[in-house]
Protein backbone atom coordinates (compact mmCIF):
# COMPACT_ATOMS: atom_id res chain seq x y z
CA UNK A 1 0.00 0.00 0.00
CA UNK A 2 1.31 3.29 -0.63
CA UNK A 3 -1.64 5.71 -0.48
CA UNK A 4 -0.50 9.62 -1.39
CA UNK A 5 0.98 11.51 -4.55
CA UNK A 6 2.79 11.15 -7.32
CA UNK A 7 6.71 11.05 -6.08
CA UNK A 8 5.53 8.68 -3.61
CA UNK A 9 4.37 6.38 -5.99
CA UNK A 10 7.38 6.38 -7.81
CA UNK A 11 9.60 5.87 -5.17
CA UNK A 12 7.69 2.63 -4.63
CA UNK A 13 8.90 1.54 -7.84
CA UNK A 14 12.49 -0.12 -6.05
CA UNK A 15 10.07 -1.81 -3.46
CA UNK A 16 8.31 -3.72 -5.93
CA UNK A 17 10.80 -4.52 -8.10
CA UNK A 18 12.27 -6.41 -5.10
CA UNK A 19 9.51 -7.80 -3.94
CA UNK A 20 8.94 -9.10 -7.46
CA UNK A 21 12.53 -10.48 -8.41
CA UNK A 22 12.56 -12.68 -4.63
CA UNK A 23 8.66 -13.89 -5.15
CA UNK A 24 8.42 -14.26 -9.22
CA UNK A 25 5.57 -16.46 -9.22
CA UNK A 26 3.81 -14.55 -6.15
CA UNK A 27 0.68 -12.15 -7.17
CA UNK A 28 1.94 -9.01 -6.29
CA UNK A 29 -0.18 -6.07 -5.93
CA UNK A 30 -0.19 -2.55 -5.14
CA UNK A 31 -3.02 -0.47 -3.29
CA UNK A 32 -2.77 3.56 -4.82
CA UNK A 33 -4.77 7.04 -5.07
CA UNK A 34 -6.98 6.97 -8.09
CA UNK A 35 -5.56 9.78 -9.50
CA UNK A 36 -2.21 8.60 -9.46
CA UNK A 37 -2.51 5.10 -10.46
CA UNK A 38 -1.81 5.95 -13.96
CA UNK A 39 1.82 6.37 -13.08
CA UNK A 40 2.43 2.59 -12.99
CA UNK A 41 0.92 2.27 -16.45
CA UNK A 42 2.46 -1.21 -18.00
CA UNK A 43 4.99 -1.77 -15.27
CA UNK A 44 6.02 -5.27 -15.19
CA UNK A 45 6.91 -5.63 -11.29
CA UNK A 46 3.86 -5.56 -10.01
CA UNK A 47 0.22 -8.16 -11.35
CA UNK A 48 -2.83 -5.41 -10.04
CA UNK A 49 -3.18 -2.01 -9.38
CA UNK A 50 -5.96 -1.39 -7.35
CA UNK A 51 -7.13 2.08 -7.02
CA UNK A 52 -9.18 4.32 -4.32
CA UNK A 53 -10.85 7.40 -3.93
CA UNK A 54 -11.31 9.92 -1.62
CA UNK A 55 -14.97 9.18 -0.98
CA UNK A 56 -16.72 7.07 1.77
CA UNK A 57 -18.09 4.97 -0.76
CA UNK A 58 -14.54 4.34 -2.78
CA UNK A 59 -13.15 3.71 0.45
CA UNK A 60 -15.36 1.09 1.80
CA UNK A 61 -15.47 -0.65 -2.01
CA UNK A 62 -11.63 -0.83 -1.78
CA UNK A 63 -11.55 -2.25 1.52
CA UNK A 64 -14.39 -4.78 0.50
CA UNK A 65 -12.22 -6.01 -2.58
CA UNK A 66 -8.71 -6.23 -0.81
CA UNK A 67 -10.29 -8.49 1.91
CA UNK A 68 -12.18 -10.96 -0.70
CA UNK A 69 -8.91 -11.17 -2.55
CA UNK A 70 -7.38 -13.15 0.59
CA UNK A 71 -3.78 -11.30 0.74
CA UNK A 72 -1.15 -13.12 2.67
CA UNK A 73 0.96 -10.32 3.27
CA UNK A 74 0.54 -6.38 3.11
CA UNK A 75 3.50 -3.62 3.52
CA UNK A 76 1.94 -0.23 3.99
CA UNK A 77 4.95 2.26 2.52
CA UNK A 78 2.84 5.02 3.72
CA UNK A 79 1.95 5.23 7.77
CA UNK A 80 -1.21 7.10 7.46
CA UNK A 81 -4.13 6.40 8.99
CA UNK A 82 -6.26 5.40 5.76
CA UNK A 83 -3.49 2.92 4.79
CA UNK A 84 -3.33 1.37 8.24
CA UNK A 85 -7.23 1.19 7.55
CA UNK A 86 -6.84 -0.79 4.92
CA UNK A 87 -4.14 -3.16 6.13
CA UNK A 88 -6.40 -4.33 8.72
CA UNK A 89 -9.08 -4.41 6.67
CA UNK A 90 -7.70 -6.64 4.51
CA UNK A 91 -7.58 -9.43 6.50
CA UNK A 92 -3.91 -10.35 5.61
CA UNK A 93 -2.38 -12.58 8.22
CA UNK A 94 0.46 -10.43 8.28
CA UNK A 95 0.39 -6.89 8.67
CA UNK A 96 3.98 -4.62 7.58
CA UNK A 97 4.70 -1.23 9.35
CA UNK A 98 6.68 0.73 11.26
CA UNK A 99 6.36 1.42 15.11
CA UNK A 100 5.66 5.26 14.81
CA UNK A 101 2.74 4.38 12.61
CA UNK A 102 -0.78 5.39 14.35
CA UNK A 103 -2.52 2.55 15.67
CA UNK A 104 0.60 0.45 15.56
CA UNK A 105 -1.56 -1.89 17.41
CA UNK A 106 -3.27 -2.60 13.80
CA UNK A 107 -0.30 -4.27 12.27
CA UNK A 108 1.04 -7.63 13.99
CA UNK A 109 5.17 -7.20 12.39
CA UNK A 110 6.32 -3.65 13.44
CA UNK A 111 9.85 -2.23 12.60
CA UNK A 112 11.82 0.78 14.86
CA UNK A 113 12.87 2.68 11.94
CA UNK A 114 14.77 2.45 8.86
CA UNK A 115 17.49 4.07 10.44
CA UNK A 116 18.10 1.15 12.19
CA UNK A 117 17.50 -1.63 9.33
CA UNK A 118 20.03 0.61 7.52
CA UNK A 119 22.22 0.94 10.01
CA UNK A 120 23.29 4.97 9.67
CA UNK A 121 20.79 7.70 10.61
CA UNK A 122 19.64 9.34 7.85
CA UNK A 123 17.71 7.34 4.70
CA UNK A 124 15.88 8.36 1.34
CA UNK A 125 11.82 7.69 1.15
CA UNK A 126 12.65 4.58 -1.19
CA UNK A 127 14.98 3.36 1.23
CA UNK A 128 12.69 3.27 3.89
CA UNK A 129 10.16 1.50 1.95
CA UNK A 130 12.64 -0.91 1.18
CA UNK A 131 13.71 -1.64 4.58
CA UNK A 132 9.93 -3.04 5.33
CA UNK A 133 10.30 -5.37 2.74
CA UNK A 134 13.99 -6.22 4.25
CA UNK A 135 12.51 -6.64 7.51
CA UNK A 136 10.28 -9.42 6.27
CA UNK A 137 13.10 -11.37 5.12
CA UNK A 138 12.91 -9.68 1.17
CA UNK A 139 16.27 -9.78 0.28
CA UNK A 140 17.04 -5.90 -0.91
CA UNK A 141 19.56 -3.42 -2.66
CA UNK A 142 20.23 0.01 -1.73
CA UNK A 143 21.22 0.21 -5.22
CA UNK A 144 17.56 -0.52 -6.90
CA UNK A 145 17.09 2.77 -8.57
CA UNK A 146 13.13 4.06 -9.27
CA UNK A 147 11.71 2.63 -12.49
CA UNK A 148 8.77 3.42 -14.82
CA UNK A 149 7.77 2.29 -17.94
CA UNK A 150 7.12 3.76 -21.38
CA UNK A 151 3.70 2.50 -22.78
CA UNK A 152 3.15 2.34 -26.72
CA UNK A 153 -0.02 3.93 -26.08
CA UNK A 154 1.18 6.63 -24.06
CA UNK A 155 3.81 7.95 -26.90
CA UNK A 156 1.26 7.33 -29.69
CA UNK A 157 -1.27 9.62 -27.56
CA UNK A 158 1.93 12.01 -26.87
CA UNK A 159 2.71 11.75 -30.52
CA UNK A 160 -0.97 13.03 -31.19
CA UNK A 161 -1.31 15.88 -28.86
CA UNK A 162 2.48 17.20 -29.75
CA UNK A 163 1.52 17.28 -33.56
CA UNK A 164 -2.17 19.19 -32.44
CA UNK A 165 -0.30 21.83 -30.77
CA UNK A 166 3.57 22.11 -32.43
CA UNK A 167 2.33 21.24 -35.97
CA UNK A 168 5.90 18.95 -36.13
CA UNK A 169 5.75 15.63 -34.97
CA UNK A 170 7.59 15.40 -31.31
CA UNK A 171 10.98 13.35 -33.29
CA UNK A 172 10.88 16.37 -35.58
CA UNK A 173 11.49 19.05 -33.07
CA UNK A 174 15.12 17.95 -32.23
CA UNK A 175 16.89 18.19 -28.70
CA UNK A 176 14.57 19.82 -26.27
CA UNK A 177 14.72 20.09 -22.04
CA UNK A 178 11.40 19.12 -20.09
CA UNK A 179 10.73 22.01 -17.71
CA UNK A 180 8.54 21.39 -14.90
CA UNK A 181 7.77 24.89 -13.05
CA UNK A 182 5.19 24.16 -10.57
CA UNK A 183 5.15 22.74 -6.98
CA UNK A 184 3.41 21.98 -4.32
CA UNK A 185 3.39 24.54 -2.50
CA UNK A 186 5.02 27.63 -2.18
CA UNK A 187 8.24 26.99 -0.67
CA UNK A 188 8.94 24.30 -3.07
CA UNK A 189 8.32 27.08 -6.38
CA UNK A 190 11.05 28.62 -7.92
CA UNK A 191 10.46 32.09 -9.44
CA UNK A 192 8.82 31.80 -13.20
CA UNK A 193 11.07 34.46 -13.96
CA UNK A 194 14.03 32.19 -13.45
CA UNK A 195 12.42 29.76 -14.99
CA UNK A 196 11.89 31.86 -17.87
CA UNK A 197 16.13 33.32 -17.74
CA UNK A 198 16.37 28.89 -17.59
CA UNK A 199 14.86 28.36 -21.40
CA UNK A 200 16.91 31.13 -22.64
CA UNK A 201 20.15 29.95 -21.06
CA UNK A 202 19.23 26.43 -23.06
CA UNK A 203 17.98 28.30 -26.32
CA UNK A 204 21.65 29.70 -26.54
CA UNK A 205 23.17 26.04 -25.97
CA UNK A 206 20.56 24.68 -28.77
CA UNK A 207 17.98 23.62 -26.97
CA UNK A 208 14.63 23.82 -27.18
CA UNK A 209 12.11 23.94 -24.15
CA UNK A 210 8.90 22.01 -23.18
CA UNK A 211 7.47 22.92 -20.00
CA UNK A 212 4.49 20.36 -18.43
CA UNK A 213 1.79 21.66 -15.59
CA UNK A 214 -1.45 20.54 -14.75
CA UNK A 215 -4.80 22.84 -15.88
CA UNK A 216 -4.75 24.41 -13.11
CA UNK A 217 -1.36 25.18 -13.78
CA UNK A 218 -2.41 27.13 -16.96
CA UNK A 219 -0.91 30.46 -15.62
CA UNK A 220 1.95 29.56 -14.93
CA UNK A 221 2.78 28.32 -18.56
CA UNK A 222 1.12 31.28 -19.64
CA UNK A 223 3.60 33.25 -17.74
CA UNK A 224 6.60 31.54 -18.25
CA UNK A 225 5.95 31.74 -22.37
CA UNK A 226 5.21 35.63 -21.99
CA UNK A 227 8.74 36.04 -19.55
CA UNK A 228 10.67 34.26 -21.81
CA UNK A 229 12.58 35.72 -25.30
CA UNK A 230 12.89 31.53 -25.60
CA UNK A 231 9.99 29.83 -27.67
CA UNK A 232 8.43 27.05 -25.41
CA UNK A 233 6.34 24.61 -26.14
CA UNK A 234 4.01 24.53 -23.15
CA UNK A 235 1.26 21.66 -22.19
CA UNK A 236 -1.20 21.40 -19.54
CA UNK A 237 -3.55 18.45 -20.88
CA UNK A 238 -0.81 15.66 -20.35
CA UNK A 239 -1.97 12.26 -18.81
CA UNK A 240 0.72 11.09 -16.67
CA UNK A 241 1.74 8.31 -19.20
CA UNK A 242 2.76 10.20 -21.49
CA UNK A 243 4.60 13.18 -19.09
CA UNK A 244 6.62 9.53 -18.64
CA UNK A 245 6.78 9.26 -22.43
CA UNK A 246 7.75 12.88 -22.88
CA UNK A 247 10.26 12.74 -20.05
CA UNK A 248 11.95 9.98 -21.35
CA UNK A 249 12.49 11.81 -25.06
CA UNK A 250 14.32 14.96 -23.38
CA UNK A 251 17.74 15.63 -22.77
CA UNK A 252 17.32 17.11 -19.89
CA UNK A 253 14.81 17.72 -16.87
CA UNK A 254 15.14 21.12 -14.85
CA UNK A 255 12.21 21.76 -12.28
CA UNK A 256 11.45 21.56 -8.58
CA UNK A 257 11.22 18.94 -6.47
CA UNK A 258 8.04 17.12 -7.50
CA UNK A 259 6.86 14.00 -8.74
CA UNK A 260 7.35 14.76 -12.05
CA UNK A 261 10.91 15.00 -11.56
CA UNK A 262 11.02 11.60 -9.81
CA UNK A 263 9.02 10.58 -12.88
CA UNK A 264 11.83 11.95 -15.02
CA UNK A 265 14.48 10.52 -12.95
CA UNK A 266 12.69 7.08 -13.26
CA UNK A 267 12.93 6.95 -17.18
CA UNK A 268 16.61 7.82 -16.98
CA UNK A 269 16.37 11.06 -17.69
CA UNK A 270 19.77 13.80 -16.28
CA UNK A 271 17.76 16.17 -14.07
CA UNK A 272 18.51 19.03 -12.33
CA UNK A 273 15.96 19.54 -9.55
CA UNK A 274 15.47 22.75 -7.23
CA UNK A 275 14.94 22.45 -4.04
CA UNK A 276 13.22 24.56 -1.38
CA UNK A 277 12.13 24.01 2.11
CA UNK A 278 11.84 19.93 1.48
CA UNK A 279 14.17 17.26 3.06
CA UNK A 280 17.06 16.63 0.28
CA UNK A 281 18.30 13.24 1.91
CA UNK A 282 14.75 11.76 1.62
CA UNK A 283 13.39 13.52 -1.66
CA UNK A 284 16.43 13.61 -4.30
CA UNK A 285 16.37 11.79 -7.12
CA UNK A 286 16.27 7.91 -7.06
CA UNK A 287 18.69 6.94 -10.12
CA UNK A 288 21.62 6.48 -11.32
CA UNK A 289 20.62 9.02 -14.29
CA UNK A 290 23.25 12.00 -13.82
CA UNK A 291 21.24 14.44 -11.38
CA UNK A 292 21.92 17.30 -9.84
CA UNK A 293 20.57 18.77 -6.74
CA UNK A 294 20.11 23.00 -6.50
CA UNK A 295 19.69 24.63 -3.76
CA UNK A 296 20.32 27.52 -0.89
CA UNK A 297 21.18 26.16 2.32
CA UNK A 298 19.59 27.97 5.55
CA UNK A 299 19.07 26.94 8.69
CA UNK A 300 15.63 26.41 9.20
CA UNK A 301 15.43 23.37 6.69
CA UNK A 302 14.04 20.87 5.71
CA UNK A 303 10.06 22.10 7.36
CA UNK A 304 6.94 20.98 6.34
CA UNK A 305 6.87 23.46 3.59
CA UNK A 306 3.13 24.61 4.08
CA UNK A 307 4.28 28.47 4.91
CA UNK A 308 7.38 30.09 6.12
CA UNK A 309 7.56 30.74 9.32
CA UNK A 310 10.91 31.70 9.59
CA UNK A 311 10.77 34.69 6.98
CA UNK A 312 7.23 34.97 5.51
CA UNK A 313 8.46 34.12 2.10
CA UNK A 314 10.47 31.26 1.11
CA UNK A 315 14.22 32.43 1.09
CA UNK A 316 15.05 28.98 1.05
CA UNK A 317 13.98 28.50 -2.99
CA UNK A 318 13.88 32.39 -3.60
CA UNK A 319 17.68 32.39 -3.21
CA UNK A 320 18.85 29.99 -5.18
CA UNK A 321 20.17 31.86 -8.24
CA UNK A 322 19.83 31.44 -12.27
CA UNK A 323 23.39 30.97 -12.41
CA UNK A 324 23.26 27.88 -9.95
CA UNK A 325 20.50 25.96 -12.14
CA UNK A 326 22.53 26.43 -14.99
CA UNK A 327 26.00 25.94 -13.51
CA UNK A 328 23.93 22.40 -12.85
CA UNK A 329 23.16 22.16 -15.86
CA UNK A 330 26.68 22.30 -17.27
CA UNK A 331 27.67 19.68 -15.23
CA UNK A 332 24.81 17.13 -15.82
CA UNK A 333 25.84 18.12 -19.17
CA UNK A 334 28.96 16.88 -18.73
CA UNK A 335 28.24 13.67 -16.73
CA UNK A 336 25.93 12.79 -19.31
CA UNK A 337 28.74 13.31 -22.29
CA UNK A 338 30.88 11.12 -20.53
CA UNK A 339 28.36 8.84 -19.47
CA UNK A 340 27.80 8.15 -23.08
CA UNK A 341 31.29 8.06 -23.78
CA UNK A 342 31.69 5.26 -21.79
CA UNK A 343 28.15 3.05 -22.21
CA UNK A 344 26.59 4.26 -25.32
CA UNK A 345 24.49 1.10 -25.58
CA UNK A 346 22.75 1.69 -22.50
CA UNK A 347 21.20 5.38 -23.44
Amino acid sequence: MRLRSIGDTVLATPSLIALKRFLPDAQVDILLEDWVAPVLDGFDAVDNVVTVGRTGSSRLAAARKLRRTGYDVVFNLHGGTTGTFFAYASGAAHRIGYSHYQYKFLYNHVLSSSADYWSRPVTHSAEQQLALLGFAGVPVEEGIKSRLVVTERAMSTLEEKFSAKAEKALNEIGKFALLHPAAAFDSKQWPIANFARTAEYLAAKGVKTIAVASRNETDLLDRLREESAASIAGFNDLALPEITALASRACLFVGNDSGIAHIAAAVGTPTVVIFGSSNVDHWRPWTDAPNEIVRDIIPCQPCAGYECKEFGDARCIRNVSVRAVTAAVERVTLKTKERQEVIPAAL
